[in-house]
C-alpha cells in the first residue's frame, strides 16, 4: 500500500488543479493567505473543520476527501462497502434494482466510478444484439470499453463519431475533476480504439443531446441516456453509483422496446408453465 502523501502536498495539488491561488483559496475558506502558505509547507497542521472546509471550496470528491482526512490525522468521512454485497447496504442495493426495473422496458444500468457494470435491467439485452467478443462480457465489465471496442458494440452504433467525441469527452472531464489514475488510464485505452479524427471528436464533443443509434435486428434503435446519482450518501459506493438510464428518441424505438420486453415475458410465463417431465 502506497504511503499517504503529506496534507499540504495534498492541498496544494487540488489547489492548483483547481485553478486556484493561496490567496484565492484563503479567501474562499475564510482564513490568511499567511495560514494557507503554513498549512501546504506544513508549518500548521489543519483541524478537521477547516480540512472539510477546504474539500468543500475545492471540490474534492468522496475518496479523495478521505484520503485528505487521513493524511491530516482525522478519520474519515465516508465509510467503504460494497452495493454488491454488503449486508449494511441492502436497502440501497434494492432501491437501485426498483429504479432499474421501474425504467422497463427500457434498457437501464448502474455503474461504478470506472464504469465498471454493477447492475443491470431485462431490457439492455437490445443492446447487446451478438456479435460482442467474449473477453468484454467478462468481469468486470466496462461498459465504456464495450461501447467503443471495435469488438464491442462499436460497429454497430451508426454515428460512432459523435458517441465515441460524447463518452471520450465526458470520461476526460471525469478523470480531470476526481484525477483517479484509474479513469486516465480507460480514457488513454478508449482513444488508441480506431475512431474519426481528433478535430471531428472536439467539435462533436461540446452537443447538448447526443443520441445512440445502433443497428439492431429489427433494425435501428435510437436512444438518448441520462445520469442519475445519489444524493449525499455517506458511504464511497453510493457516492460513486450512477444509474444511467436509456431512453427511446423516436417513437419506433419506444415501440419496439415495449413490444420486445412484453414477448420476452411471455415467453418466460410460457416455460415456467410448462409441466415438469
Amino acid at each position: 500500500m502506497n504511503a499517504i502523501r503529506p496534507v499540504g502536498e495534498l492541498i496544494r495539488d487540488w489547489r492548483q488543479r483547481r485553478g486556484l491561488s493561496q490567496s484565492n483559496l484563503a479567501e474562499l475558506a475564510n482564513t490568511s493567505a499567511r495560514h494557507m502558505s503554513f498549512i501546504e509547507t506544513g508549518r500548521s497542521q489543519p483541524s478537521r473543520t477547516m480540512l472539510m472546509r477546504l474539500a468543500d471550496r475545492l471540490d474534492v470528491p468522496p475518496r479523495e476527501r478521505n484520503l485528505l482526512m487521513r493524511a491530516g490525522g482525522w478519520s474519515a468521512i465516508y465509510s467503504e462497502g460494497r452495493i454488491q454485497d454488503d449486508p449494511a447496504l441492502e436497502p440501497a442495493r434494492e432501491a437501485v434494482e426498483l429504479v432499474l426495473r421501474g425504467h422497463e422496458p427500457y434498457p437501464a444500468i448502474a455503474v461504478d466510478r470506472n464504469w465498471n457494470l454493477l447492475a443491470r435491467n431485462r431490457a439492455l439485452s437490445v443492446l447487446h444484439d451478438g456479435g460482442i467478443a467474449p473477453f468484454l462480457l467478462q468481469a468486470p465489465l466496462n461498459v465504456l470499453r464495450l461501447s467503443l471496442h471495435p469488438q464491442g458494440l462499436a460497429p454497430r452504433i451508426l454515428n460512432l463519431g459523435s458517441w465515441r467525441a460524447h463518452l471520450l469527452h465526458r470520461l476526460r472531464r471525469q478523470a480531470e475533476a476526481t484525477a483517479d489514475p484509474m479513469l486516465r488510464a480507460l480514457h488513454r485505452e478508449l482513444s488508441d480504439y480506431p475512431g474519426p479524427a481528433a478535430e471531428a471528436l472536439a467539435s462533436a464533443a461540446h452537443g447538448f443531446v447526443v443520441p445512440l443509434r445502433l443497428r439492431a435486428s429489427c433494425g435501428v434503435l435510437s436512444f438518448i441516456s441520462t445520469t442519475t446519482m445519489f444524493k449525499n450518501p455517506l458511504d464511497l459506493s453510493l457516492c460513486e453509483l450512477a444509474v444511467e438510464t436509456f431512453l427511446p428518441a423516436d417513437p419506433a424505438t419506444a415501440q419496439w422496446l415495449r413490444t420486445s420486453l412484453l414477448s420476452r415475458q411471455g415467453l418466460q410465463a410460457g416455460s415456467e408453465s410448462e409441466p415438469q417431465p
